[in-house]
């Protein structure tokens, strides 16, 4: 039977919509939350496509190695974006984070909660067990 591990990034939706940023299984599955381009700390969203890709990255490199990974082990990634075009404006961030290690990805245009917005990036990785 395996177990989970919630994590947390301390952003004010979570305990608000009842979800955690990531959940890491025993079996070394690490499923990671939609994640946007907001503070946790101050729940502040900058203006650019770029800012946000940014920030979601870092925070999704967080929730990564808080459960004993990297980008490395990442095996699936999902973009959502209100807007196609604000995609390609990312294309090299993701380029460099995933580049050497590519998963398998999808691109979905849809609305997201807040209209400020512009990108959210969902994970999931399988670390190696030792």
């Amino acid at each position: 039977m395996s177990t989970h591990r919630r994590l947390s990034s301390g952003s004010a939706y979570e305990p608000r919509i009842g979800y955690c940023r990531a959940v890491a299984t025993d079996d070394g599955w690490i499923h990671v939350a939609g994640t946007t381009g907001t503070d946790p700390a101050t729940m502040q969203v900058p203006e650019d496509v770029r800012d946000q890709c940014r920030l979601a990255l870092l925070i999704i490199e967080r929730a990564l190695e808080e459960a004993g990974a990297t980008f490395r082990d990442v095996v699936r990634v999902r973009y959502i974006l209100p807007d196609r075009r604000d995609f390609e404006p990312c294309w090299p961030l993701l380029a460099e984070v995933f580049g050497a290690h590519p998963p398998a990805a999808t691109m979905i245009e849809a609305g997201l909660i807040d209209p400020a917005m512009k990108i959210e990036i969902e994970v999931t990785a399988k670390r190696e067990l030792p």
